[in-house]
């Protein structure tokens, strides 16, 4: 169980610093491997995010491909629904957030791999800090409410209104870890964690992402993407699968 485990959390955070997305398939790891209830499983995920984003934030960084000037309304926006998102997770039925879990897994991958047209250049110019905070209001809620990282949803919502992919990676790494800090501080006045299974794991994501970001800068990401997505299709079936 701890290598599998281990084996997951190196992938999870390769796709994290590669492709933004990925976080989320540390839940059912969390469930399936580490047989921990949903909630707990949740809130465990997203306090490694915090780890995983200080590492890819710094790492994005240093090769100067963040846009500052994005991240600021996009994350302003996801420090306040981030916690409103882990408080209702906290009042949420656990085969209820199972199935919302589940759902959200199989639409990131579905959005993916059928994206939605982006919106022409003068239009985003024009809309431009309105439109990344609504961004970081979504991707901050919903990873609140699901104990994904806000990648999961920034960056198809970012990709889907048109934005350059290295920069939402990039500001998606920002992202990841306010949304994961807001949420912790929600976690641990209503929900749970698993300390011992954090500790486990931290460190093989931490490895998972300094791989994924130099992959980033390196190649092509449409494959890898393409391959996140589909995990994302299968893990979130086998989610809704169980919670039937």
């Amino acid at each position: 169980m701890t290598i599998a485990l281990a084996a997951v959390s190196l992938v999870v955070g390769a796709l994290i610093g590669a492709v933004g997305i990925g976080g989320i398939l540390l839940i059912p790891g969390l469930v399936v491997l580490g047989r921990i209830p949903i909630h707990t499983a949740s809130a465990t995920a997203l306090f490694t995010f915090l780890f995983t984003g200080a590492l890819s934030a710094w790492l994005f960084a240093r090769r100067g491909s963040i846009d500052w000037r994005a991240s600021v309304p996009v994350c302003v926006s996801a420090l306040a629904f981030s916690y409103v998102g882990a408080f209702v997770n906290s009042l949420t039925d656990a085969a209820l957030l199972d199935r919302i879990i589940g759902t959200v897994i199989v639409l990131a991958g579905v959005n993916v791999l059928v994206p939605v047209r982006g919106l022409s250049r003068r239009a985003q110019a024009t809309r431009r800090t309105p439109l990344l905070a609504l961004v970081g209001a979504a991707a901050g809620f919903g990873s609140g409410l699901t104990g994904a990282g806000g990648p999961l949803f920034s960056v198809p919502i970012m990709l889907a209104l048109g934005f350059p992919p290295l920069m939402t990676i990039g500001v998606s790494q920002i992202l990841q870890l306010i949304s994961a800090g807001s949420g912790t501080l929600a976690n641990l006045a209503y929900g749970t964690f698993n300390y011992e299974v954090a500790l486990l794991i931290i460190p093989f994501e931490l490895i998972g992402v300094a791989i994924g970001v130099a992959v980033a800068h390196r190649t092509n990401v449409a494959h890898l993407r393409r391959a996140a997505a589909w995990l994302c299709i299968v893990a979130g079936t086998f989610v809704l699968i169980r919670g039937a």
